[in-house]
């Protein structure tokens, strides 16, 4: 079996992607990555007439070797066939003089769906019969509930996410507790994203707790810190990119910029895989809200979570440990783990690390980073929607406000601006914006913001009020390894 993987604080380990899938986490702390991407070249050439599934398919084939071509296309027939509004999944769409790639056609309205409606595929396909997985998942408000769609009554799982108490949006939060399925666990805790993301990570560390669920039950991750999950966001850069040749307004090998709201770094590191494997990208766009831990480390060097914890408009962003950060590291250190790690064991003790000057060089060849406060981010849902016609949720009005703000030094290269949800899953900061009134109920927020732009209300966000609250529990921090445990036994051992 190809042992293409190895983690981010040690360059011993080596495992296949179907064990670094399965595993999710590395028993060191580190995350799982392809040590050389580069040597992943994909022939845009071959690749023009394409549709998204069988991009996908040229994608996943070269980042997972060690599934079959059988595995992989039943996989992205499963994932994207039938669960999406549009067959193009992510359609690209021209606004003004940029365009804008909708990821929010999935099940749940968020990008999040493009990766958790594989990675459960990719996970079928990983255990063997006597295995069982609890996946544990911390969220900001969009990938609880697009990991409880892809993983609901999927056999030999059970899924546990854990949300911060009042720190995502209304229509988020009904999402999650009106979800059914035999195998779906949800609490809030008392604490923040990043409260909630540091605690499941220690459970995976926890080595006792390893002990406890014996041999055939196991921990495992929806989050992005999972490969699982990062590797089919690759795809969209490679389709957003053809999209924009068939549309001619490049040709093919010519070079234009992403810009990607983003807080956990992720959904643009998904894009830096893809020009690592030929994709002609000159700059990656970062847009941080006013949590710009991200921003200060673009002017600095130095990554510092130690400053104000902020509540946004753009609840979804409101994180200061950016786990994917820490793939960026190893890439740009030229796999220097033993470097990374005493990076980010001094993130563990001090809260802050600095990198040297040539590695803050080499990332800012790649990304450009800015942000934008609340201010901002309402006055650019109010400026675009009035002036182009176009309806944004608050993250990619953050992403809009800092493309604007690169485009002042480099207005010639295209851009494509990433969507990550729809505006009615954060209608209360967009009916504010754009109607400027305040509305104490958001179902009803949703039904003015509809009557008032005529755009369609996904049907998901429409029917999520009429159904029943199923989870109610809220728990504090210290709790959650409890929790997990009276939920694996809940989920496995009853079902022997």
């Amino acid at each position: 079996m190809n042992k293409n993987y190895t983690s981010t604080r040690n360059k011993q380990i080596k495992l296949s992607a179907k064990d670094a899938i399965k595993k999710g986490f590395a028993d060191d702390g580190g995350l799982f990555v392809y040590p050389e991407l580069s040597r992943l070249n994909v022939d845009l050439n071959s690749m023009e007439e394409m549709s998204y599934q069988q991009i996908a398919k040229v994608v996943l084939e070269k980042l997972l070797p060690d599934f079959s071509t059988a595995e992989i296309e039943t996989s992205i027939a499963s994932a994207y066939d039938h669960s999406f509004d549009t067959a193009k999944i992510t359609p690209l769409v021209k606004v003004n003089n940029f365009h804008v790639l909708e990821l929010f056609h999935g099940p749940t309205s968020a990008f999040k769906d493009i990766g958790l409606q594989m990675l459960p595929q990719l996970m079928k396909r990983v255990l063997k019969k006597d295995n069982k997985v609890m996946i544990l998942t911390a969220t900001s408000g969009d990938t609880g509930k697009a990991a409880l769609e892809g993983f609901k009554n999927l056999d030999q799982t059970a899924i546990t996410v854990f949300y911060p108490h009042n720190g995502v949006s209304k229509v988020q939060q009904l999402q999650m507790e009106t979800t059914d399925g035999n195998n779906t666990e949800i609490t809030a805790i008392k604490g923040n994203f990043d409260d909630a993301q540091s605690n499941v990570k220690k459970i995976f560390n926890n080595q006792n707790l390893e002990q406890q669920l014996g041999d055939n039950i196991s921990l495992s991750s929806a989050n992005s810190i999972n490969i699982g999950r990062l590797i089919p966001q690759v795809v969209y850069y490679f389709d957003a990119y053809l999209q924009l040749v068939k549309q001619q307004e490049i040709k093919l090998g010519e070079k234009v910029n992403f810009t990607v709201p983003t807080g956990n770094f992720g959904d643009v590191l998904a894009g830096y895989y893809a020009k690592q494997m030929g994709l002609p990208v000159n700059k990656f766009i970062v847009a941080s809200n006013a949590n710009n831990v991200l921003t200060k480390f673009f002017e600095t060097g130095i990554y510092n979570r130690n400053i104000p914890f902020l509540q946004t408009d753009a609840p979804s962003m409101d994180i200061q440990i950016s786990s994917n950060f820490e793939r960026l590291l190893y890439y740009k250190s030229n796999g220097d783990t033993e470097y990374v790690k005493s990076l980010m064991d001094d993130l563990e003790s001090k809260g802050s690390y600095q990198v040297s000057a040539e590695i803050l060089k080499n990332i800012q060849a790649d990304f450009f980073c800015g942000f934008a406060t609340d201010v901002e981010i309402e006055t650019t849902i109010n400026d675009v929607y009035k002036k182009d016609g176009y309806l944004m949720d608050p993250h990619t009005a953050v992403g809009y406000k800092v493309m604007r703000d690169y485009q002042a030094n480099d207005p010639d290269t295209p851009s494509i601006l990433l969507s990550t949800a729809s505006p009615y899953k954060f209608v209360h900061v967009v009916t504010k914006s754009i109607m400027d009134e305040n509305f104490a109920d958001d179902h009803l927020s949703m039904k003015r913001l509809q009557e008032f732009t005529n755009q369609p209300i996904p049907s998901n966000l429409a029917k999520v009020w009429d159904l029943p609250i199923l989870h109610q529990d809220v728990i504090a921090q210290d709790d959650m390894e409890k929790y997990v445990l009276e939920k694996v036994e809940d989920n496995f051992n009853d079902k022997n």
